[in-house]
């Protein structure tokens, strides 16, 4: 749904039916403001869900976002307005915003060992880029009617995925570590136990329950509260601000990227190179496919490669893709030569961002907050993603049209970028339960004094603190 709802207005926005649905609208802003107005909304929810993340729960984020998205996109397939479907997809990127800061974190938070936690995230993130291709053949397909079907039921085809979403998550409880740290310790352990498929009582469901527990007591004995300055500066032990502010950049990065600048206006991108129309729509089609296809190799290597090596050489070879990319498309006398280089290098460039940059950095701020602030965590990723999406959906749209092919410079500083950034800011993760992580985030004193790990034969550890064991505990 995420990754369709992302897609399906790229293939369609350039078509006379739509162009006459909307009144022919005239003004180089007018169609990315109808784009990014999408992006616009997600990124305002994001920062709403940081405050009712915790009280509506991830399962309740999740439920409300589908409603939006079912409301939304009935909205945008009956318009007959700019106002309408800009209307319409405000609804909906309201929904999106809510699902894409609760989905991450109830996958990370329903996993029950630490090699299954990065590639559940990982394979998720195969149907998010499997529906933006899916959304592109869905509108080359309808496309080539030369009437109003062509473009609403591509569009209307998004309420599909959110029924499906939410008839099903109606079903599905919260995750466990929710109910530990809003107090309801019975339904917590019964989520734990039916996870693990056990009693209450099994060694193994107390173990991480105890786990999980030690977490929580762990990060509120920390006597200073967060507040909005700890994401300027850290005045706390656990460092919570420093992993919020790694959550929120590490997603901002990746839109800087280009990604969604390539996803949204892919045939505008390929008519530009001088390529025809119909070639333009088929390539995009295509391209996105090559997206798709990069992220299924991330579920069965994630946990061996690690986040950090697949993050840093992915970007590596994303600059020498936008670089050969951008030679190509900016020389002054095109060829027939100059165009297909220039297409190769964006398919190569797609298939290694679904690979690398697509579903490590959705799991790895969820991963790295703590829990109390998971939510917190996940809307900050989710806002750095949004925010920036509009950023070049929207400026990008413009700069398309006006300066052309000098837009991309921004992409390949930023993919240059990224590098650094991982290599400086973001720890290794990969191996390390979510309880974990907060000693590796923590103080150097912080953590000596607080806690141990106790490990058992299935590499599983218990926090314990200090003074507990000294007192006999």
């Amino acid at each position: 749904m995420y990754g369709y709802d992302a897609g399906v207005l790229g293939g369609v926005q350039e078509t006379k039916p739509f162009h006459e649905a909307l009144g022919n609208p005239k003004g180089a802003y007018i169609i990315p403001m109808v784009a990014s107005s999408y992006t616009l909304a997600a990124t305002v929810c994001s920062l709403i869900t940081s405050i009712l993340g915790m009280p509506l729960g991830r399962r309740g984020c999740i439920l409300l976002g589908d409603i939006l998205v079912v409301i939304g996109g009935s909205l945008q397939a009956s318009a007959w307005s700019v106002a309408q479907i800009i209307a319409g997809r405000v609804i909906c990127g309201f929904g999106i915003g809510l699902i894409s800061c609760a989905v991450p974190t109830y996958m990370a938070e329903m996993s029950i060992t630490t090699k299954e936690r990065g590639p559940e995230v990982a394979f998720q993130c195969v149907f998010l880029v499997g529906g933006c291709a899916f959304a592109y053949w869905v509108d080359f397909g309808f496309t080539r009617l030369d009437n109003q079907l062509s473009w609403r039921f591509p569009i209307g085809f998004q309420t599909v995925f959110a029924l499906v979403s939410g008839i099903g998550m109606f079903f599905l409880p919260d995750t466990p570590r929710w109910y530990y740290a809003r107090g309801r310790y019975s339904e917590g352990d019964d989520i734990l136990a039916r996870l693990h498929d056990r009693p209450v009582s099994d060694p193994i469901v107390q173990d991480m329950r105890q786990s999980i527990i030690a977490a929580i007591e762990f990060e509120s004995a920390d006597g200073k509260k967060f507040n909005i300055l700890d994401l300027f500066w850290d005045r706390n032990e656990l460092r919570v601000g420093r992993r919020i502010r790694i959550a929120f950049l590490i997603l901002s990065m990746q839109q800087m990227m280009g990604i969604n600048l390539s996803v949204y206006y892919s045939t505008v991108i390929f008519g530009q190179i001088g390529l025809s129309s119909f070639m333009s729509q088929l390539l995009a089609a295509v391209m996105n496919t090559t997206f798709a296809l990069g992220a299924l190799f991330l579920p069965s290597t994630i946990e061996r490669f690690g986040r950090r090596k697949i993050l840093i050489y992915s970007a590596v070879g994303l600059t020498i893709c936008m670089t050969v990319f951008v030679a190509m498309i900016g020389t002054a006398n095109p060829t027939l030569a100059t165009q297909w280089t220039a297409v190769a290098a964006v398919f190569v460039y797609n298939f290694l961002f679904g690979y690398g940059w697509i579903g490590v950095c959705w799991l790895y701020g969820p991963e790295i907050a703590p829990l109390r602030f998971r939510h917190v965590g996940g809307a900050a990723g989710a806002f750095g993603e949004w925010l920036f999406c509009f950023i070049t959906v929207f400026a990008g749209g413009i700069g398309l049209q006006t300066v052309g092919w000098k837009m991309w410079l921004w992409c390949l500083l930023s993919c240059a970028l990224a590098v650094p950034f991982v290599y400086f800011m973001c720890p290794e993760t990969t191996g390390k339960t979510l309880e974990e992580i907060d000693l590796l985030f923590a103080r150097g004193e912080r953590s000596m004094a607080a806690g141990e790990r106790e490990t058992d034969s299935d590499g599983k550890f218990e926090l314990r603190h200090v003074e507990e064991r000294e007192h006999g505990k």
